[in-house]
């Protein structure tokens, strides 16, 4: 699938998330400000929860599930605490001007 535009930078205030759905899928898009951003799955691997209304650390690349706490790692999708024990997907995410693109292929 080719790249596809999620939102405006503007939309994703720096630290923050933003949920989007692409091709039926629920992402989380993260800005991690001077790191850049971040897209992975929305729904936490444990608990079903949206990871997009957690807590981001920038300086950790994490995004934390609401829910039960644990935190997943924005580059690998990994969990790095548990509860959790599964990865979320992770997606490739492109800046152009303000645009912020995401690719979607096989299971992510």
């Amino acid at each position: 699938m080719p790249r596809v535009r999620v939102c405006a930078v503007a939309e994703v205030p720096e630290g923050g998330a933003k949920r989007v759905v692409v091709d039926g899928r629920e992402i989380a898009v993260v800005n991690l400000g001077g790191s850049g951003f971040r897209a992975v799955g929305a729904v936490c691997s444990h608990a079903q929860y949206y990871l997009d209304e957690g807590e981001v650390d920038p300086e950790l690349q994490t995004i934390e599930c609401p829910k039960h706490g644990s935190t997943f790692d924005l580059n690998t999708g990994r969990p790095k605490t548990l509860p959790a024990t599964a990865p979320v997907p992770v997606y490739e995410v492109t800046v152009e001007g303000d645009d912020v693109l995401i690719e979607v292929n096989g299971d992510g």
